[in-house]
């Protein structure tokens, strides 16, 4: 079974009090004229105060007024709020794909600076540079007699003629 709720505003209470209030008046009109203009003669006796409420209603003070219940909006104004965070929801989105391409063209953009960027290029080993090495070492070590090296400065010339270094003279 789903939940209600009935709200009671403080008009419709005041409407209620006052109907009652008009029909007693109604029926005993002149008994309560007299009983008023009684009262003014008479002092008072009972120690009340002569403002207190009749017996079975409850005193409202002024400084504390009664709590007004709270008002439900219409169901206009509830179309209204659910349209607004619709469209809110919609705008969310479209600035969620904006910033998706965004950020893929700026991450595009900075690949492409990166890769225009001036590089060096890797350094190629240069060829026989072992067979260079021992022909050196060779003369260092036979400066007296260099033609002991002859072998190695053939194939440091073979393998420069490999690579294409040396011209064919």
């Amino acid at each position: 079974m789903g939940a209600f709720t009935i709200q009671i505003s403080n008009d419709l209470v005041d409407q209620l009090v006052d109907e009652k209030v008009i029909k007693k008046k109604t029926r005993k009109t002149r008994q309560r004229k007299v009983a008023r203009e009684t009262e003014k003669l008479q002092p008072n006796v009972t120690g009340k105060p002569e403002n207190a409420a009749a017996p079975g209603w409850p005193v409202q003070s002024p400084l504390f007024p009664p709590a007004k219940l709270p008002v439900q909006p219409s169901h206009s104004e509830i179309e209204g709020i659910r349209s607004v965070l619709h469209e809110s929801e919609k705008v969310l989105e479209s600035l969620q794909k904006q910033e998706e391409n965004m950020l893929r063209e700026v991450t595009q953009k900075a690949k492409d600076l990166h890769d225009k960027e001036y590089k060096l290029p890797n350094p190629k080993p240069e060829p026989c540079m072992a067979e260079r090495l021992a022909t050196l070492s060779c003369y260092k070590e036979h400066i007296k007699d260099p033609l002991k090296c002859s072998g190695l400065v053939t194939n440091f010339a073979d393998c420069l003629r490999r690579f294409g270094r040396l011209g064919d003279k």
